[in-house]
């Protein structure tokens, strides 16, 4: 049996929980809007054609902000295409996905969508095939209350008062090859500049992302980060960063232990932008908006045939996708003072948290699970975790943690959540969190999910004594433990308590 042997402390933290997260992406990419989120006729669909069975199961997911209209898509997308009358918009060949979009959704039926789903939308601009005039004059008939060309066309679209949109992002992949309008580190780094200097004098509160890496594995990695902040650092707010894992060649281990790699990747981006930031003698720190990652199991290939609605990457999620898209969720918060922004990618169908049917019904996914209940109890302070876990070899990412744990406390709410997820596929292991600077803890929930159940499953044999908090843990799992300060009221869930002491 695997041990792992933690230590939390109250005043040990990363810093505040960034809202923000929580994030998701809606691309005009094969089933993500049209039967995904916008399906006119469908017996739950609402006056404007969104999915009533999808808006509540992604209230009910959480997601805080919403990234659109992509991903590869908007590097050749015109957002003109997407306001106005319905009737009166184009079909256009999108390049990137080599499917025939018919502008039927649009910026206005996306902000429609944001308001009701609960979600801030975020949105990404052409900078591939376009540039710093197309950007501006979105943002003006977005953001600008009215008497200007742009902005009273908005209001003549039916939309009066402005989308008040704040988070923008500067093109999307452009260091790509596949990307249509793909330049080097400089050209975009210029553009992105010129683009943000522009976008601030007509209207100054915008939060700009400049396009980092498409993943850790490009050859241009670290260098391409330098040299967009060179050129951008003083005009930008966030870089992005982009990371999708699958399984390779039946290598679990190493499937299982991706967040290495997320790790790696953002403290490799930190460390780049925090190297710029000390050479222009800036005080502005930098922050990264994670705003791509997810797992993968098909492989996303176009069709070959230009399709209205191409089946692309409508992948079947299982219980172990959803323990590493957990350990995923942990590295965000670790890093929580640095990730300010995450989009999980995507939404609907395409690698989605929720799949449709077109006419028939919305579920959700296993991975939508641990995105959930992270969403819903990582409030507070992100707590540094301390301490050790016995560790085991994967060929990809070499020794690893075999317990792999973040975990957060409310102050206001006197709760404390602890996220774990056992690594190793076949064996279980035992933890151990020794507890300090807490008021008296009492127990709460504990609940696993793991390959011998699709939902998540009370964990047994939970607890808390003398400060210390013990656990088992199944095989391939990710777990959730949250325990209240006394008096707070909980819903016990087979956490057992013979002394909860003082954990001070």
């Amino acid at each position: 049996m695997a041990s792992a042997r933690l230590a939390l402390h109250r005043e040990f933290t990363v810093g505040p929980v960034p809202p923000r997260l929580f994030g998701s992406f809606v691309e005009h990419m094969g089933r993500c809007v049209y039967t995904g989120i916008f399906e006119p006729g469908h017996p739950t669909a609402d006056e404007d054609g969104l999915r009533g069975d999808v808006l509540g199961l992604v209230r009910d997911i959480g997601p805080t902000v919403v990234r659109y209209p992509g991903g590869n898509f908007v590097s050749g997308y015109r957002w003109e295409d997407g306001v106005g009358p319905v009737e009166q918009r184009p079909r256009r060949l999108d390049r990137a996905w080599h499917s025939v979009e018919s502008n039927r959704f649009g910026l206005g039926e996306f902000a429609r969508w944001a308001e009701r789903a609960g979600v801030e939308p975020m949105l990404a601009l052409n900078l591939g095939t376009r540039g710093v005039q197309e950007a501006c004059d979105l943002l003006e008939y977005a953001n600008h209350p009215g008497g200007t060309e742009l902005s009273d066309l908005r209001r003549a679209h039916g939309r009066e008062e402005p989308f008040g949109v704040r988070l923008w992002c500067l093109g999307n992949e452009l260091d790509g090859p596949w990307q249509v309008g793909h330049k080097t580190a400089y050209e975009y780094g210029r553009l992105a500049a010129e683009t943000a200097r522009a976008m601030r004098k007509i209207d100054a509160s915008v939060e700009l992302v400049a396009c980092g890496s498409s993943n850790s594995g490009m050859a241009t990695f670290g260098e391409w980060e330098r040299i967009v902040l060179e050129e951008a650092y003083d005009q930008v707010d966030h870089i992005s960063a982009h990371a999708y894992y699958r399984q390779r060649d039946g290598d679990l281990p190493s499937y299982l232990a991706s967040a290495v790699d997320t790790d790696r990747m953002i403290e490799a981006v930190v460390a780049t932008a925090d190297a710029v930031r000390a050479r222009k003698r800036s005080r502005k720190q930098l922050t990264v908006s994670f705003d791509e990652w997810n797992v993968v199991k098909s492989s996303g290939s176009p069709p070959r045939q230009w399709e209205d609605l191409p089946h692309i990457q409508g992948d079947e999620y299982t219980v172990t996708d959803a323990v590493v898209v957990g350990t995923l969720l942990h590295s965000l918060l670790r890093h929580g003072d640095r990730v300010v922004i995450a989009c999980q990618a995507q939404l609907v169908n395409v690698l989605g948290l929720v799949r449709t049917e077109p006419g028939g019904p919305a579920w959700a996914q296993p991975i939508a699970l641990p995105f959930r209940e992270v969403r819903r109890l990582a409030t507070g302070e992100v707590l540094r975790v301390g301490g050790r876990s016995d560790r085991h070899a994967t060929e990809r990412h070499g020794e690893v943690d075999t317990v792999d744990a973040a975990a957060t406390w409310d102050d206001d709410a006197g709760t404390l959540a602890l996220f774990v997820a056992n690594r190793d596929a076949e064996t279980p292991a035992a933890l151990e969190v020794a507890l300090a600077g807490f008021p008296v803890l009492q127990p709460a929930t504990a609940r696993t999910l793991h390959p011998g159940g699709e939902q998540l499953q009370a964990l047994p044999g939970v607890t808390l004594d003398d400060g210390v908090l013990r656990a088992g843990l199944p095989p391939l799992s990710w777990s959730v433990l949250q325990l209240g300060a006394a008096g707070v009221p909980t819903n016990g869930n087979g956490v057992g308590s013979r002394d909860p002491g003082h954990q001070d």
